[in-house]
C-alpha cells in the first residue's frame, strides 16, 4: 500500500471519528427539512404512504437491504464488464484492435 493510500485512509477515518467525540450527529438534510415544513401552520399532507413499517428498525432493515442489492448489481455489472474485456483480449499478451 502506497503512502498516499494510507494517508487518505487515516484522513477519512479522522472524518468519521472526529464528529462522534465533538458530540456531532450523523443527520441528514431530509430530517430537517420535513420538521421545517411540518412546523408550518397551514401543512396539509397530499399523499399518504401504502404501508408505513413497523418500527425504526425494520424500516432502517429494508434500507439496508435496499442498499445491498443496489451493490450486488453494480458489482454484477462491473465483474462482467470486466470478464467480457479480459475474454475480448488476445492471450498472446499482445493488445486488441481499438475500435
Amino acid at each position: 500500500m502506497s503512502k498516499r493510500s494510507v494517508w487518505m485512509l487515516v484522513v477519512v477515518a479522522l472524518i468519521a471519528i472526529i464528529p462522534l467525540f465533538i458530540g456531532g450527529e450523523f443527520g441528514g438534510a431530509d430530517g430537517e427539512a420535513a420538521a421545517l415544513i411540518e412546523a408550518r401552520e397551514d401543512f396539509a399532507p397530499w399523499a399518504r404512504p401504502i404501508w408505513e413499517p413497523p418500527s425504526g428498525e425494520v424500516a432502517s432493515l429494508l434500507f439496508s437491504l435496499q442498499a445491498a442489492l443496489g451493490a450486488l448489481v453494480i458489482g454484477y455489472v462491473i465483474g462482467r464488464s470486466h470478464g467480457r474485456k479480459e475474454a475480448a483480449a488476445p492471450k498472446d499478451g499482445t493488445q486488441p484492435p481499438q475500435a
